[in-house]
């Protein structure tokens, strides 16, 4: 996935979830952010992020922001990255082998997964998320209480019980990481559901990215800790 007209800039403050106030070449710019995430840890004054200019001429806003530096880490937080590398990675053939066709935002019972795959062997669903948030080396999901992932893990459990083959991809927008674990301080219930859904045979993936300002693609599995305190 490729960005293009990329500009660094020096973030200064985020008035709400949407836009952020980033100097870039001596201005400040009113900024798009594409993660309505809370980012605390990641969008801090001062630090260098990286922009995308949009050539639409009507927009209210000439930039988005894609990427962020943390110390020694480049991190992806487009929110939207995540499910066209998950589709993009998979059409390509690198996760599922014999894939006959995949369509995306599908729904199952009162939820909508991310992807339907379907196999030689039936249908495979899944759900995927964005990781964003590091800690002493580890990956964790989510940075902020998840209902609705809650919900979807427990789809995903029922889908399985049914017949169905289904899973979890996260995809850590970062290089680095040593593992991820579910983030149990910030929201014990997706932990706690994530444990449940495991057990009764969903599948849990997690994959890091390498990105540069200009691009992110899927590049490598990350070990899961899923046992609480590991």
């Amino acid at each position: 996935m490729d960005y293009h007209s990329i500009a660094a800039g020096r973030f200064l403050e985020r008035p709400n979830r949407f836009i952020a106030h980033v100097e870039v070449g001596g201005r400040t710019e009113v900024c798009h952010v594409k993660n309505t995430g809370r980012c605390r840890e990641l969008l801090v004054p001062g630090t260098t992020v990286y922009l995308e200019q949009s050539d639409n001429p009507k927009r209210r806003t000439r930039f988005d922001l894609v990427a962020v530096e943390k110390g020694s880490l480049l991190i992806n937080m487009d929110a939207q990255a995540p499910n066209r590398l998950f589709g993009e990675w998979a059409a390509a053939g690198h996760f599922c082998p014999g894939l006959q066709q995949i369509r995306p935002e599908v729904t199952f019972g009162d939820s909508r997964f991310d992807f339907r795959l379907d196999t030689a062997d039936g249908p495979f669903f899944v759900e995927v998320k964005g990781v964003t948030l590091e800690e002493d080396g580890i990956a964790r999901f989510p940075d902020a209480p998840t209902e609705r992932g809650v919900k979807h893990l427990r789809e995903l459990a029922r889908a399985v019980g049914e017949g169905y083959r289904a899973a979890v991809f996260f995809v850590i927008q970062m290089k680095g990481c040593t593992c991820f674990q579910p983030n149990d301080r910030t929201h014990p219930a997706f932990g706690a559901a994530l444990r449940e859904a495991a057990a009764a045979g969903v599948e849990v993936y997690a994959y890091d990215c390498v990105v540069t300002p200009e691009k992110v693609r899927i590049d490598a599995p990350v070990p899961v800790r899923l046992v609480q305190g590991e």
